[in-house]
C-alpha cells in the first residue's frame, strides 16, 4: 500500500530512544529514514552481549537505513552535507551544544537547505537553568510530576516502560508532520524543538488541569478511584482488570455476574460518589469473590453481561488473542539475525493496514548504497 510520507527524506542522528522513536514514527508512515551513526559503535543502544543489535535498538529502528559518518572530519562532513542538500527532515536528540560541535546545528544546516525541517530534542529544553542537566526517562518522569502518579506510596519503586522517552519521540514526530504540512504552503522549513520535560508535562495534562481548575493535587490512586478501575486476582493466580466508569448498568450487571443482587444496596456501592469514597471497601468486598473462579471464567461471564473487563495479558497472551490475530498486529521480515518480528503501525489508511516492515539495519549497512552512490 502507498503510505502518506512516501518520498519524504529523513536524516536521523538519534541515539537511545527519543530521536530514534521520532524517526521510526516517520518511517512507519513511509518516509525514507537514513540513520547517521558513529563509526565503529553506532547508536549506544546497539550494544548487547558483545554485539551491536540489542532488542532495545530493534524496538525503535525498524524501517530505516544505516550509514556511518564522523562529521568532525572534513570528508565525512562533506558527505553529510550532500545528504542534507535534498533532505526534508533532520532529527537529533543531543544535549544542547553538541550538535554545533559536530557541525550539524540548526543554523548551519538550514542555511544549506532552507526547506529543511530540523527537529531538535533535548532533556530540559534548549534554554533555561536546567538546559545542561542530563535527562533520562526516569528523570523526565519525575521532574514533570508524572512519576509520582505511578508510585505505590507504601513501597515506591520505578515501574513500567520508558514512557517519557517514547512519548517525547512521538511528540517530536507530530511537530515534524505539522511543519511538513506548513511547508507545502510556505516552501520553507522550520526548527521544531521539544524536550522530555515539556513532552511529559503535556502528557501529564490531566494532573495539571485538576490542579489549575479545581486546586486538586492528584495522587497515584486519584484516577483509578474516579474512573472506578480495579484489578482482581482470580483463582488461577491470573489478574483481571475492570473499568466500571459511570453508567449504572455496568454495576447492575456486575452485581448479576458476581451473584450478589443486593450488593448495590450496601452503603459502599449505593452511588458513584459512595464507590469513590469507599474504594477500598469495594475492593475488599469483591476481591474474595473473584478469587473463587479462574480468570477465563470471569472474563467470559463479564463479557457476556457487557461489563468492561480484560485479562491483564502478558505480551505473549496478547499476541495469541483472536483480536490481535484478526488485526494482524504481528508482522515479520527477514533480518540480519534471523526473522525479525514486531508490532505493526497502529494506523490504517482507507481501510488498508501496512503489513510490510524492514528489519533494523546493521551498523553501516547502507554505506555503499548511499555514500558511494
Amino acid at each position: 500500500m502507498g503510505l502518506p510520507l512516501a518520498g519524504v527524506k529523513v536524516l536521523e542522528m538519534g541515539t537511545f530512544i527519543t530521536g530514534p522513536a521520532a524517526g521510526m514514527m516517520l518511517a512507519d508512515l513511509g518516509a525514507d529514514v537514513v540513520k547517521v551513526e558513529q563509526t565503529g559503535t553506532g547508536d549506544p543502544f546497539r550494544a548487547f552481549r558483545g554485539g551491536l543489535y540489542s532488542p532495545h535498538f530493534q524496538t525503535y529502528n525498524r524501517n530505516k537505513k544505516s550509514i556511518t559518518l564522523d562529521t568532525r572530519g572534513a570528508d565525512d562532513l562533506a558527505a553529510f552535507d550532500a545528504l542534507v542538500a535534498d533532505a526534508d527532515v533532520f532529527i537529533q536528540n543531543f544535549r544542547p551544544g553538541v550538535a554545533k560541535k559536530l557541525g550539524v546545528d540548526a543554523e548551519r544546516l538550514r542555511k544549506r537547505n532552507p526547506r529543511l525541517i530540523y527537529a531538535s530534542i533535548s532533556g530540559f529544553g534548549a534554554t533555561g537553568p536546567d538546559r545542561d542537566r542530563p535527562a533520562f526517562d526516569t528523570v523526565a518522569q519525575a521532574a514533570s510530576g508524572f512519576l509520582r502518579l505511578l508510585l505505590n506510596p507504601s513501597k515506591p519503586r520505578v515501574v513500567g516502560p520508558a514512557i517519557a522517552d517514547a512519548m517525547t519521540g512521538f511528540y517530536a514526530a507530530q511537530g515534524v508532520l505539522a511543519a511538513l504540512y506548513e511547508r507545502e504552503k510556505t516552501g520553507r522549513g522550520r526548527l521544531v524543538e521539544t524536550s522530555m520535560f515539556e513532552a511529559m508535562s503535556h502528557f501529564n495534562l490531566d494532573d495539571f488541569t485538576h490542579l489549575l481548575s479545581d486546586d486538586q493535587l492528584m495522587g497515584p490512586y486519584s484516577r483509578p478511584h474516579v474512573s472506578q478501575s480495579y484489578v482482581f486476582e482470580c483463582s488461577d493466580g491470573k489478574w483481571l482488570a475492570l473499568h466500571m466508569s459511570s453508567p449504572p448498568k455496568f454495576w447492575e450487571n456486575l452485581a448479576t455476574a458476581v451473584e450478589k443482587p443486593d450488593m448495590l444496596a450496601m452503603p459502599a456501592f449505593a452511588s458513584r460518589d459512595a464507590r469513590i469514597a469507599h474504594y477500598e471497601d469495594v475492593v475488599a468486598f469483591l476481591a474474595p469473590i473473584f478469587a473463587t473462579r479462574t480468570r477465563d471464567a470471569w472474563h467470559k461471564r463479564l463479557t457476556e453481561l457487557e461489563v468492561p473487563n480484560a485479562p491483564v495479558a502478558t505480551s505473549a497472551e496478547m499476541l495469541e488473542s483472536p483480536q490481535a490475530e484478526h488485526l494482524q498486529l504481528l508482522v515479520s521480515a527477514p533480518g540480519p539475525m534471523g526473522e525479525f518480528r514486531t508490532i505493526r503501525s497502529p494506523l490504517s489508511f482507507d481501510g488498508e493496514r501496512s503489513l510490510t516492515v524492514t528489519a533494523p539495519p546493521l551498523l553501516g549497512a547502507d554505506n555503499n548504497a548511499i555514500l558511494k552512490r
